[in-house]
């Protein structure tokens, strides 16, 4: 079987010629071979806010989703 060599715009460029669901499909694909890293991520991204708020005297789980966007920003902007 021969090999076709594309660079990343080709690819692109030739998945935007696909019909919606055919891009669909391609999207998921893509997705499902990033997930276990997605996953990962993601657990450890909730566990440290859990721990960071927690070093600052919050409770994560009681928090309101308001005050959760203030303490990230404050977070964020800290010195």
């Amino acid at each position: 079987m021969a090999t076709l060599t594309l660079s990343n715009k080709q690819v692109i460029d030739l998945v935007k010629q696909l019909p919606s669901q055919q891009q669909a499909e391609v999207f998921k694909y893509l997705i499902l071979q990033q997930w276990s890293t997605w996953d990962s991520l993601s657990s450890y991204g909730a566990e440290r806010v859990r721990i960071v708020a927690q070093e600052h005297g919050l409770n994560w789980g009681a928090m309101t989703e308001e005050e959760r966007e203030t303490f990230i920003d404050n977070v964020l902007h800290e010195d």
